[in-house]
């Protein structure tokens, strides 16, 4: 009987790897034992691990043969894989070594959408799928001091680990913690934190803030629309304690009929003009005096609403470096995770910028990074946001933004990273393939611009023709961080 002794309960990558060495070892599931480090043995087990040490647990596991062909399985097996090794039923090693077996010396298998064993393990990716939307959905974050929030949240599956990326990306900005029973997980700013679970009185309190929004809650209630089913069906009765509007969800449910007959016996609004509808205005110019700190000027653009992305965005993003940098580098727009995060160049774009900057021996900190549009432009596909140009209009409506950031950083030259940059830094069309590589002395307050391809470019280039424009880029970047090429 093989004995194998994974480091935690979602010991994904111990398991692959226990499973290929198995595998390959010829060990037939029936063979194999599954234990998790720290877990009370079950009483399948309990006599087999009573007579050796844990440290021990692992031995008899020999190495791959000499030779021995890599493992081949449909990739749908190995997401399933990752998410059924989520789930709390203690036999879930088990099933999914039995099904990788099976797989390799059942070839059918594949075809048969109504084995047991591919439907128990169905319904266990189900279970954990839908307890990663449920935390998703109901966490719920407190302030504790000036600058931390913590929540409380009991998830049924092993999903804390797998699930601190989609909240590292949402609340980037925020330090937060999320404390569970199985698993707590602290984000810095900068890195992702596990520590074992915790206790229930560990999680704050109510706060002012949270009065807040519980009167945005009830006013926002609409009674017509309630379906107490559905509802739970969707907000399981569980979840209730540790959501706070949970509290108002019997009144505003009681009072419901009461105030659909009021909404229902209400005169009608009588309705305005299309003309007396102001959708959006022109671009004005700055109230006041224009702003004086690039603090100021964040926040004048967080409020603009000259044109309409500024509205269906998170936040403004605007540049990001040192003040009196000699060189200010403008892409396009901020994209999806830059929009998240409200920092410039932050996505795969930006990735690939200071990966180019690192190979040039220039540091991201010497330079200013900005954008020459302030908020993401995006259509909903499905549930992903897609990256889409700004037109000419809001461009020209978000140009003032750059003005005032340039004149604030006061950069020696200027780097326009695709043909919107270089529109609007020199106020007529680019083709930026017939330009690129070259300085260009046409503004009015004399700094020259290089232009060159924005990154995003790159990428989306066929795998045959991305490394030599990669390698050209780089010519580009280090042609232009040269003073006397200026």
């Amino acid at each position: 009987m093989q004995a194998v002794l994974l480091a935690g309960p979602a010991d994904v990558d111990g398991f692959r790897r226990e499973a290929r060495r198995l595998l390959q070892a010829q060990v037939p599931p029936a063979a194999v034992r599954w234990q998790v480090a720290g877990a009370a043995p079950t009483a399948e087990t309990a006599g087999l691990w009573a007579d050796e040490p844990e440290s021990a647990a692992t031995s008899s596991l020999d190495a791959a043969p000499a030779g021995a062909s890599a493992v081949r399985v449909p990739a749908a097996f190995v997401e399933l894989c990752g998410q059924v090794l989520l789930h709390s039923d203690p036999g879930r090693f088990a099933l999914m070594y039995r099904l990788l077996w099976r797989l390799v010396h059942e070839p059918a298998l594949r075809h048969d959408p109504l084995d047991p064993d591919r439907l128990q393990a169905a319904e266990l990716a189900a279970a954990v799928r839908r307890d990663i939307h449920k935390m998703r959905a109901f966490v719920r974050f407190r302030p504790v001091g000036d600058d931390r929030h913590v929540a409380w949240f009991e998830p049924d599956h092993h999903i804390v680990e797998a699930n601190a990326p989609f909240f590292m990306r949402r609340f980037a900005q925020m330090r937060w913690a999320i404390l569970t029973p199985r698993r707590c997980v602290e984000w810095d700013g900068n890195a992702l934190h596990f520590q074992p679970g915790a206790d229930r009185s560990s999680a704050p309190q109510a706060d002012a803030g949270e009065r807040l929004w519980l009167t945005y809650y009830e006013h926002i209630f609409n009674p017509a629309r309630l379906k107490i089913a559905m509802m739970e069906r969707e907000m399981p009765r569980r979840y209730w304690p540790n959501l706070p509007e949970a509290a108002l969800i019997a009144p505003l449910a009681a009072a419901a009929a009461a105030r659909t007959g009021q909404m229902i016996e209400a005169p009608a609004t009588p309705p305005r003009s299309m003309r007396a509808i102001q959708l959006h205005r022109e671009a004005p110019a700055p109230a006041g005096r224009p702003p004086a700190t690039l603090d100021e000027l964040r926040a004048a653009t967080n409020a603009c609403n000259a044109c309409p992305i500024g509205a269906l965005a998170t936040q403004a993003v605007c540049g990001e470096g040192p003040a009196g940098a000699s060189h200010m580098l403008v892409g396009e727009q901020p994209g999806d995770q830059e929009d998240l995060a409200g920092r410039p160049f932050v996505g795969p774009a930006g990735q690939l910028l200071d990966r180019a900057l690192a190979e040039l021996g220039w540091l991201r900190g010497e330079v200013y990074l900005a954008n020459a549009v302030k908020h993401f432009k995006y259509e909903l596909r499905g549930k992903r946001r897609l990256h889409k140009t700004a037109g000419q209009r809001e461009a020209q409506a978000c140009a003032q933004w750059l003005t005032h950031e340039i004149e604030l950083v006061q950069p020696r030259v200027l780097v326009a990273l695709g043909a919107t940059a270089a529109r609007t830094l020199l106020g007529r069309q680019v083709a930026v393939t017939r330009e690129r590589g070259r300085w260009l002395h046409e503004r009015a307050d004399g700094r020259p611009v290089f232009v060159t391809w924005h990154p995003s470019a790159l990428l989306r280039l066929p795998d045959g023709e991305r490394q030599a424009a990669y390698g050209a880029w780089l010519d580009d970047l280090a042609a232009c961080r040269s003073a006397e090429t200026v």
